[in-house]
Parts: structure tokens; C-alpha cells; sequence
């Protein structure tokens, strides 16, 4: 099951997302499925002209990011491997949806993307196990954890670096059945490919994650994870355009803008 959420120009509003052929529909569902169950209303909305995708979910207190959790990007940026996770947040006045602008902010000036699978949890989840971690999970989405590097290496803390507004594309949708142990992240810039890896590498894998998380703070319905992002990261200005994506999921794209 896949769950949009969007917009026609009024209120956002859920949605499975079916697929027919090449086409896309949306059918609109009568409340956030988060607290309610996923219940059809009948309407069925194709995707195209007047619908707009909104990022899937706008987490309820917190996005929680694992850093250098692959071990080729723990290389490129010039560190080794976390012997626990490396955690960091983002608020949620960070998240923003498919196509809308990331804004880089005055203050800095490299400013890069991080292609990531990122986790949403379902429910209440507080001191559980690695093999009961997955009962927990809503689903899956894409996400980018943009990045201010300059002010990365600056600060010592990652706050203003890592969550700027604009700062955590989440998108297209959420997917509910994906089997994350091994698949494909991948981002492009400009149509260039620029990070290929897969889900197997991760240092530490998602249910260890959400256990360790839970050990140290409460994670609350529709807050999100950001499980790491594989080598390859770079630099993008006013005129890219970032794209990332995750295997069985989809990918989404985001303009870059900088205020002149």
C-alpha cells in the first residue's frame, strides 16, 4: 500500500496511491491514516495537472538522522565508521514536499544532498527490542538530508547545517510493504547520477536503529528517521535541481533557489 498525501488547492487530504498502466489515480481517503483507519471515500483523483504531491507525512515532533551509517561515505568525508550510531535531528519546520524549493539560507555557501531511506513510524515506540523495531514502522518514504557543510564544520553542532527550512525533502509517498534490507539509494543532479548504494551496507540496519532511538527518546507517530546516506555526496547552487530516489519506492525532485 502506498499513502500520498496532496493537495487540489484546498486542505491536504490523503490517498492511496493505484497504479493503471501509465497512469496514476489517487483515491482519497477520509482522514489521516496515521490515527484512523485507511478508509475510501469513493473519490479517485488521476495525477497530473491541479494535484500536488506534499511530503507524506510532516512528523509530529521530530526527525531523527543517523549519521555516517554507510562506510563508504564515513571515508569520502574523511571519518571512520561510528562505533554506535551517530544521531542528529531536524524539525519539523525543515520538511518540505516533492518540486518544492530547497532555499539555501544567506550564510552559506556549500550546500550539498544526502539521498536517504527514511523510516515513519506508526505508533508510540519507546525502549523496544531490534526484533520487535519493524512493528512500529507505518512505512517508507524517500528523503533528502540537505546539508550545509560549510556550517557543518564550523559549528561543531549539526543544528544550523542540518535544519535550515527547506532542509528534508520527504516524498513522493509513504510505502507500507517495502522489504528495506536491500534496496537501491540512489541520487542525480541535473540528470546526473551521483550516489548508487544499497540498504545492505548499512552499518547498522533499521531495526537496530529504531531500537537504539527508542532507548534514548520516545519516537511519537509520524515522527521520521533518516537511516544514512551512501558515497557520493557534492555541492548544488541557485538552478539545480536534486533528485533522489529509493528502489520500490520512487524518486522525487527538488528545485534549488538561492534569495538574491
Amino acid at each position: 500500500m502506498r499513502i500520498a498525501r496532496f493537495t487540489t488547492g484546498d486542505d491536504p487530504r490523503y490517498a492511496l496511491v493505484q497504479q493503471e498502466g501509465d497512469r496514476t489515480f489517487l483515491a482519497v481517503l477520509g482522514g489521516d491514516p496515521l490515527y484512523m483507519p485507511a478508509m475510501p471515500t469513493g473519490e479517485r483523483i488521476e495525477l497530473g495537472d491541479g494535484v500536488r504531491l506534499l511530503a507524506p507525512v510532516i512528523p509530529r515532533s521530530k526527525v531523527v538522522c543517523v549519521g555516517k551509517n554507510y562506510a563508504d561515505h564515513a571515508a569520502e568525508m574523511g571519518g571512520e565508521v561510528p562505533t554506535t550510531p551517530l544521531l542528529f535531528l531536524k524539525p519539523n519546520t525543515a520538511v518540505v514536499g516533492p518540486d518544492d524549493p530547497v532555499i539555501l539560507p544567506d550564510w552559506t555557501q556549500e550546500v550539498s544532498y544526502e539521498a536517504e531511506l527514511a523510516v515513519v513510524i506508526a505508533k508510540v515506540c519507546k525502549d523496544v527490542t531490534p526484533e520487535g523495531a519493524l512493528s512500529y514502522v507505518l512505512g517508507y518514504t524517500v528523503a533528502n538530508d540537505v546539508t550545509a557543510r560549510d556550517a557543518q564544520r564550523t559549528d561543531g553542532q549539526w543544528a544550523r547545517a542540518k535544519g535550515f527550512d527547506t532542509s528534508c525533502p520527504l516524498g513522493p509517498w509513504i510505502d507500507t510493504d517495502l522489504d528495506p534490507e536491500d534496496v537501491a539509494v540512489r541520487s542525480r543532479v541535473n540528470g546526473e547520477l551521483k550516489q548508487d548504494g544499497r540498504t545492505a551496507d548499512l552499518v547498522f540496519d533499521i531495526p537496530f536503529l529504531i531500537s537504539y532511538i527508542s532507548e534514548a527518546m520516545t519516537l511519537l507517530p509520524g515522527d521520521v528517521i533518516l537511516t544514512g546516506t551512501p558515497a557520493g555526496v557534492g555541492v548544488v547552487d541557485h538552478g539545480d535541481r536534486m533528485e533522489v530516489e529509493v528502489e520500490g519506492i520512487g524518486a522525487m525532485s527538488n528545485p534549488v533557489f538561492r534569495r538574491s
